[in-house]
């Protein structure tokens, strides 16, 4: 079929098979123009590869990343691998002029996100940022109404995204506790980019921060016995944004018993919105023109009337999930591609996010706030 577009995937973890089912439902779901087939899957070994393959329904596959990038068959790839490596995947895709879709964080550090998004920029190539939390319909409805101004000028924002998954104290040391395989940033980058991301997406870009965080499990168990851990577990944040709003933003992966924490509270000179992710699929809205005796939160449930949501069922409260979301990042990929024209969120924009986290790692070690001007990359 000539609008068959063929995909390599590299990386076969948590993410590499969110992003094979939604390569296999978004056709179905959009009907896009550009119809996605599974061509190749890379991870760390022949035989790993070979296994995954055969798993998940990929033609065919390879040990070495470098071998899917240059197979002429490979027309657009997806980076689904540690931040550590994204670089130099993500530079082998401009150099071969193949559209990429790199999973978040985009760069290890503001600068080598910098250096990502102008080469391919100077490539002309598509290409996106994995940030899917923000494509729920919900979220996507509360873009609309700040937006239209339904709540009026927006004055503060709460927002955090915590979970637990390294509370326990005998979990072992992994990249994400690691500089030298992670990022200097720990629920700082992970989990703290996500609602960084929202942030900027619904309020608008940030002026200057404060940033505290702490370590608060010190060591964990390596290979070779007990190893410190190198980057933050928690932290805090104050925000200015540029449209004269305040924020607080708090992350963590310590948090006990928060399993996906990703929440906001949005307020106007009208209204407010609120939001919680482990409850994706209801938008609470507070009108503060209506009588003081019905005045109250409106809780919002999801249908068809609301972006995105139509496409995977008709039915109000039928809901949507997390490999929904995935699958709307992955029409949006494809549009891209069919259409040469990156769409939202592009490299540029996982840099501005990037920058938000350096300006945090330059408060926390500098004690003071930072502007965002003095972070350029």
């Amino acid at each position: 079929m000539n609008n068959e577009l063929r995909i390599g995937l590299i990386g076969a973890g948590y993410m590499g098979k969110a992003h094979t089912i939604a390569l296999k439902t978004v056709a179905p779901t959009f009907e896009p123009e550009r119809v996605p087939v599974c061509e190749m899957i890379a991870t760390s070994s022949d035989a790993g590869a070979a296994e995954y393959a055969a798993r998940w329904g990929w033609s065919r596959s390879t040990g070495d990343w470098r071998t899917l990038v240059d197979d002429p068959q490979v027309q657009a790839v997806i980076v689904a691998t540690p931040p550590r490596t994204h670089a130099a995947m993500v530079m082998a895709c401009v150099a071969a002029r193949k559209p990429v879709f790199c999973e978040k964080p985009l760069g290890t550090s503001a600068e080598e996100s910098l250096a990502l998004a102008e080469a391919a920029e100077q490539a002309g190539i598509p290409n996106m940022v994995g940030f899917n939390y923000i494509r729920t319909p919900a979220s996507q409805l509360a873009r609309q109404i700040i937006a239209s101004g339904e709540i009026g000028e927006v004055i503060q924002v709460t927002a955090e995204h915590v979970e637990d998954y390294l509370h326990d104290p005998a979990l072992p040391a992994s990249w994400r506790t690691r500089v030298a395989t992670g990022t200097e940033a720990g629920a700082l980058g992970d989990v703290a980019s996500h609602i960084v991301n929202a942030c900027l997406r619904l309020v608008g870009p940030i002026d200057s921060l404060v940033a505290d965080t702490r370590i608060v499990q010190p060591t964990r168990q390596g290979p070779s016995g007990p190893e410190a851990v190198e980057n933050d577990d928690q932290g805090q944040m104050l925000l200015r944004f540029a449209n004269g709003a305040t924020g607080s933003l708090s992350f963590s992966r310590m948090a006990a018993g928060r399993k996906m924490g990703y929440t906001y509270r949005i307020t106007g000179t009208r209204g407010a919105i609120h939001f919680d992710q482990e409850d994706q699929n209801a938008l609470w809205l507070y009108d503060a023109s209506r009588d003081s005796a019905r005045r109250g939160f409106q809780k919002l449930l999801m249908g068809p009337a609301h972006p995105d949501y139509l496409a995977f069922n008709q039915g109000v409260g039928h809901g949507t999930g997390y490999n929904e979301q995935i699958a709307i990042e992955m029409r949006d990929f494809l549009q891209a591609i069919a259409t040469g024209e990156s769409v939202w969120p592009t490299f540029r924009d996982g840099y501005e996010v990037d920058r938000v986290i350096a300006a945090a790692l330059v408060s926390h070690r500098e004690r003071r706030w930072v502007s965002l001007g003095e972070v350029t990359g």
